[in-house]
């Protein structure tokens, strides 16, 4: 984790049997989801739908992901978001990673999310109101 970055979001949701992989745990690629289902959510709680529908949206363009320790059926995740000071249309986010109930941490990830034009593909500034935000947790 970054120093300086803020947690700004906690979901929970559950591990579903087709998460599994052959080895018995949660398969490395659905960590991504996770963390993905975990942004999506956040972005839309601050009022923007992801959708492609919209004239602008979030992107990420890296991501990243360290395991600790397998995660098996059934669990229940505790997933945090944290973000970092955010740029002229970019910011950057990490994630960790709880089985519900426990201290240990299964896995951290890492995102940048650029906030783009859908029509032409190019970045545009991030919104006011998610700058807003990033504004009252500095500090």
């Amino acid at each position: 984790m970054k120093e300086g970055a803020k947690l700004i979001y906690t979901t929970r949701m559950p591990v579903r049997w087709g998460d599994m992989d052959a080895y018995g745990h949660v398969n490395n690629t659905v960590y991504f989801r996770y963390f993905e289902q975990t942004r999506c959510e956040w972005i839309e709680q601050m009022g923007f739908p992801v959708s492609p529908k919209e004239t602008a949206g979030p992107v990420i363009i890296n991501a990243s992901c360290t395991f600790f320790a397998p995660v098996n059926y059934p669990a229940d995740l505790v997933i945090k978001m944290y973000a970092g000071e955010p740029g002229r249309s970019s910011v950057m986010t990490w994630y960790e990673l709880f089985v519900e109930g426990q201290d240990k941490l299964y896995a951290e990830g890492a995102a940048k999310t650029v906030w783009m034009d859908n029509a032409t593909g190019k970045s545009v500034p991030l919104p006011e109101a998610i700058r807003a935000l990033f504004d009252s947790i500095a500090g």
